[in-house]
């Protein structure tokens, strides 16, 4: 074998990185751009969606499902064009096969979408930690004007009020055996007994039946109503602190799987924004090399 054939046989590596970092920041800033004029749209539209005057805002099911939609429209365009851009401001890779072409457009588009998902959050976190930095400024101010009284309150109550947890079993000791109208009409300690066992009971999870007769007895002596009327009041009472305690277990699981929805949405929206903006920028990086070749067979190469 001559040395010539040794040589051509050889490979060479490239010196130059097969990174271009310039079309990938270019295309990264302009889908950043485009996102945030899309937001902006996207909140001036919702904000004609709603009103403080009655019947005649839409409903939240369809802001919410409105605004998310917004938001995949806006990830894949914004990807799109970005993506496209990063493919077709890059100059052509001589001497390299199609197939690396078109890995490194893909690689290139990719990279350029993350690097703009990367802008974006960081905007986006910013943003929110202004605004709750502002509401805590607010929250601190009034809570600040309404210390010294609470402080005061604190220290009078503390003195003077044993703890919940002993308080309720305090009461149960000293329970009388009848209520007396005279007794039950000192409305404050009477209120704040039962206050105290509805407490007690609603940590246990139950009311057991002892104190249900003892506030049904409270009631009838406070009130003048039979013991059954009584009875029955207390029992619509309860009924209705149930009904409000599982209406609240069930906005905490419409607002769970709100939130789980949203999660699911966003990454699949993301992983589709990712595959968009590869592509566009595999479309962009063939047509921009199509466009050279014809140009270089029309007019010849550039000198």
């Amino acid at each position: 074998m001559s040395l010539s054939e040794t040589q051509e046989a050889v490979p060479v590596e490239s010196s130059k990185s097969a990174m271009s970092w310039g079309p990938i920041f270019g295309g990264a800033f302009a889908a950043v751009g485009v996102t945030l004029i899309l937001l902006l749209l996207g909140s001036g539209v919702g904000l004609t969606m709603v009103s403080p005057w009655s019947g005649e805002s839409s409903s939240a099911a369809t802001v919410g499902v409105t605004a998310a939609i917004w938001l995949v429209v806006v990830q894949w365009l914004s990807s799109a064009l970005g993506g496209y851009l990063t493919g077709r401001l890059r100059t052509k890779w001589a001497a390299v096969h199609t197939d690396e072409v078109f890995f490194r457009d893909t690689a290139h588009g990719f990279i350029s979408w993350a690097v703009a998902t990367v802008f974006v959050v960081g905007f986006l976190a910013s943003s929110l930690t202004s605004l709750a930095g502002a509401g805590a400024a607010a929250a601190g101010a009034a809570a600040t004007a309404a210390g010294a009284a609470g402080t005061a309150a604190a220290a009078s109550s503390t003195s003077t009020m044993p703890d919940l947890s002993t308080s309720y079993f305090t009461d149960a000791l000293l329970r009388p055996e009848r209520v007396s109208a005279n007794v039950s009409r000192d409305g404050g300690s009477a209120s704040a007994e039962i206050s105290r066992i509805l407490l007690n009971d609603a940590a246990e999870g139950e009311v057991p039946v002892g104190d249900k007769t003892y506030i049904s007895s409270i009631v009838a002596a406070r009130t003048g109503l039979s013991e059954a009327d009584a009875r029955t009041r207390v029992d619509t009472v309860l009924k209705q602190i149930d009904d409000a305690k599982v209406a609240a277990q069930e906005a905490a699981d419409k607002a769970r799987k709100a939130a789980a929805t949203t999660a699911l949405v966003g990454s699949i929206s993301l992983l589709i924004g990712a595959f968009i903006a590869s592509a566009a920028a595999a479309l962009g990086g063939r047509q921009r090399d199509e466009e050279e070749d014809i140009l270089l067979t029309t007019r010849g190469p550039l000198v």
